[in-house]
């Protein structure tokens, strides 16, 4: 079985505060999920974050606080947590006073969000999404998918659609092939059908818990299988009908999907190339002796035509590979 865990980066609604909507992806087999896990919580906890939620996005911003304190690199971490918490409690006061309700809640949830990493600098903070980045790209049993929407483009393309259930359809698709071509391996590797005919791979999808975008995935998942069924198929056979929501803070590899949406949207809006170069070490990987080629990147960018970004322009797909539905 494989494990596919998705995570959002960036904002559904039209405009909203971002350009593009991403669904991000990994699958990992079910036996490997610990070794990941461990992995991830090895690296996490030399930057002195054991146990703490990796999200990448407020990982990586800068901390205002951080640059009016002199000397910062040179002090130990508790005396940067220290010196960090006594101007933000500042802060809060400050910005009390002035009255502005929405903007005093905006500055605790910044302060919430990001107070497990203030005890790093900002390059500090930097080597650490790039080692994990490293690692995961490492792990040549994982694939990574994506599914990249720009609004602007999706309101002309699909006027009449929904960003989430695209996005969705754009990772369960190659998800499904991927489970195909699995099964492809070990039939070849096992000479054949018969009595040893290998037992058919199945995948479970996990998401970040939201109560709405769960029902809405479960249903939109229910719907495409019930259409295909009427057409004489079932490309989803393999994937368990209820999707799974777990909650991000306690789920690693949800966190290492966060990792990737938030490589992927910072490269399609910005050019921003410094970890989805990292994550994207090659395209696709083979399987075993008999050069079995699987594909290790299956990510779309559905946009205007003469896109230059990666997604776009990067079409190594191994030979004889046919992705449909991408």
């Amino acid at each position: 079985m494989y494990l596919c865990y998705l995570d959002e980066s960036g904002v559904p609604e039209i405009p909203g505060n971002s350009t593009h909507f991403v669904l991000a992806g990994i699958a990992i087999p079910i036996e490997r999920w610990r070794e990941a896990d461990a992995a991830v919580s090895e690296i996490m906890g030399r930057y002195g974050l054991a146990g703490a939620e990796l999200h990448t996005a407020w990982l990586l911003r800068k901390y205002l606080e951080q640059s009016k304190i002199v000397g910062f690199d040179q002090l130990d971490w508790e005396e940067r947590r220290r010196q960090v918490a006594r101007l933000r409690v500042a802060e809060v006061h400050r910005v009390r006073k002035l009255g502005i309700a929405k903007r005093n809640a905006q500055l605790k949830k910044v302060f919430r969000h990001t107070d497990p990493y203030i005890h790093l600098t900002w390059f500090e903070r930097n080597r650490l999404a790039r080692e994990i980045a490293e690692a995961v790209a490492s792990w040549d049993w994982a694939v990574l998918f994506g599914a990249c929407i720009d609004k602007a483009h999706f309101l002309t393309a699909e006027p009449d659609g929904e960003i989430n259930t695209s996005a969705f359809s754009m990772v369960l698709v190659p998800f499904a092939r991927h489970l195909e071509r699995i099964d492809q391996y070990r039939f070849w590797q096992g000479g054949g059908s018969g009595s040893d005919a290998p037992v058919r791979e199945f995948g479970l999808v996990i998401h970040d818990n939201n109560p709405t975008i769960a029902l809405k995935h479960k249903r939109q998942l229910q719907n495409m299988r019930e259409h295909q069924r009427r057409a004489g198929f079932d490309l989803f056979d393999r994937i368990i009908e209820t999707p799974l929501f777990v909650d991000s803070g306690l789920t690693r590899m949800i966190q290492i999907a966060d990792l990737w949406g938030y490589s992927l949207r910072r490269h399609v809006e910005n050019g921003e190339d410094h970890l989805v170069s990292i994550l994207h070490n090659r395209s696709w990987i083979e399987l075993g002796e008999s050069r079995f080629p699987v594909p290790r990147i299956c990510t779309r960018h559905l946009t205007d035509a003469g896109c230059s970004c990666w997604v776009c322009i990067t079409k190594a797909y191994p030979p004889g590979v046919l992705f449909e539905g991408l």
